[in-house]
């Protein structure tokens, strides 16, 4: 059996936020459970479906506990605050103890923040399919790589089937978030506890926060070929520095760690205000250059992104060299695709970040440390070695779709003879348009 058929019959595990997503007045609560199980059934998942439904119990008809409970709905009780908190504790202890093939689906309107984000992390070490639910569709999340999603309400209009028969006995378990232990919630003590655990702190506590930033390198990946996205505006080449060894210090910096793949390296900048002497210092390398504007960069490399996930199935690696911020997208895309398929993912930055990004990354660099891994005998090597073997890089106009060039000549001149470039200066980010240069 092949892994995609092998995760279409794994089991289902379903955590359901009965606050957010609702039973409908008037909905037979003993179709949830058969809705569900249909919903998976119609794109192919057909394991075994197990249900956990979490809400202020005290305020849940009880017509509606008993009809979940006949259809093997388990039946957590929680004080609402406390929901997200103890439902994400409840993901990450299954995660724990059932590794995949499996499907976990969440029904819930709060999957966002910290919850999104600590799950993304946890699901590129750890790949489960993942399916989600929500009564309103809000922002498009960009952390979470979902499998499957549906509107509450459409769903279980969507179940349909015919009526179920009452009776039976009560197949599922009853849970007490608040105690922790199984109790009758109209109790004494069960409200001294509840009265005590309001007092919880209901923020959600993130697992990921404390994973090491470097890890030691896998069978798959050590030779593996390797993508270099090098953003040259946040992370410039340092005054005095000899662009001839930017490509020998990334590659040596990947060895040391047992990474001995083929090195790809894009650099994008404005190379109308790059040093010539870094041009060809780079190009010479076999360093590919990426000309842009301050305000497109970000895109052009997202579209790089993407379009090298479509070239390179994995096993592969990428690294990101630039300042990035927990919330910027770029990070966001790499994460996604680390949570698709076996991918490999590296950081470099000129400071380190105040908040640790989405990307689970296998190694992490200060920029300037990077460079400086050689001492200055074995830098006069590497620079007579790449004199007498140069190779050379592409050269790509970003602004000009589908333009690129191996001479270096031939791109400065698109630079200075084009007339778009020859309007670059008077871009204004504002108004998207461009304007034409002041008189000299």
């Amino acid at each position: 059996m092949s892994g995609n058929d092998a995760v279409k019959t794994a089991k289902i595990v379903v955590w359901w936020d009965m606050k957010d997503c609702p039973i409908p007045e008037g909905y037979d609560a003993r179709q949830v459970r058969p809705s569900i199980e249909r919903a998976c059934k119609k794109i192919g998942y057909s394991g075994p479906v197990s249900i956990t439904a979490y809400a202020d119990q005290t305020q849940t008809p009880a017509h509606h506990l008993q009809a979940l409970s006949s259809t093997g709905v388990a039946v957590a009780h929680t004080i609402s605050e406390c929901t997200c908190k103890l439902m994400y504790e409840d993901i990450v202890e299954w995660r724990d103890h059932n590794p995949p093939p499996a499907t976990m689906m969440i029904i819930s309107d709060h999957v966002e923040g910290d919850f999104s984000w600590d799950l993304a992390r946890l699901q590129q070490r750890t790949r489960y399919k993942l399916f989600m639910a929500y009564s309103v569709q809000t922002y498009k999340d960009l952390f979470l790589l979902r499998n499957a999603a549906w509107l509450w309400k459409k769903l279980l209009e969507e179940g349909g089937g015919a009526p179920l028969v009452a009776g039976g006995l009560s197949s599922a378990m009853f849970y007490c978030k608040s105690c922790k232990f199984r109790k009758h919630l109209s109790s004494y003590k069960h409200g001294r506890e509840e009265f005590t655990s309001a007092r919880w702190y209901t923020g959600l506590e993130c697992v990921t926060k404390t994973w090491r930033r470097n890890y030691r390198v896998t069978p798959e990946h050590a030779t593996a070929k390797i993508q270099v996205l090098w953003d040259m505006v946040n992370c410039p080449i340092p005054e005095g520095y000899d662009a001839r060894l930017v490509r020998p210090s990334i590659e040596a910096a990947f060895k040391k760690i047992g990474y001995s793949g083929p090195v790809s390296i894009t650099a994008y900048a404005d190379y109308k205000e790059t040093p010539h002497h870094h041009l060809v210092g780079l190009s010479s390398t076999g360093v590919d250059l990426a000309h842009t504007l301050y305000w497109y960069k970000g895109s052009r490399m997202y579209d790089d992104v993407r379009q090298w996930e479509n070239d390179n199935p994995a096993p592969a690696s990428v690294m990101l060299i630039s300042d990035v911020d927990r919330d910027d997208y770029i990070p966001s895309l790499i994460s996604r695709y680390l949570q698709k398929s076996n991918y490999n993912c590296f950081l470099a930055y000129s400071f380190r970040p105040c908040k640790m990004t989405v990307m689970l990354t296998s190694a992490e660099w200060l920029w300037e440390s990077l460079l400086s891994v050689f001492s200055e005998k074995r830098r006069r090597h590497i620079l007579k070695k790449c004199s007498e073997n140069a190779s050379t890089g592409m050269f790509y106009c970003k602004l000009c779709y589908d333009w690129d060039c191996e001479s270096l000549d031939e791109f400065t001149k698109h630079l200075s003879r084009s007339k778009t470039h020859a309007r670059e200066i008077g871009y204004s980010p504002k108004n998207k348009r461009i304007r034409k240069a002041p008189p000299k």
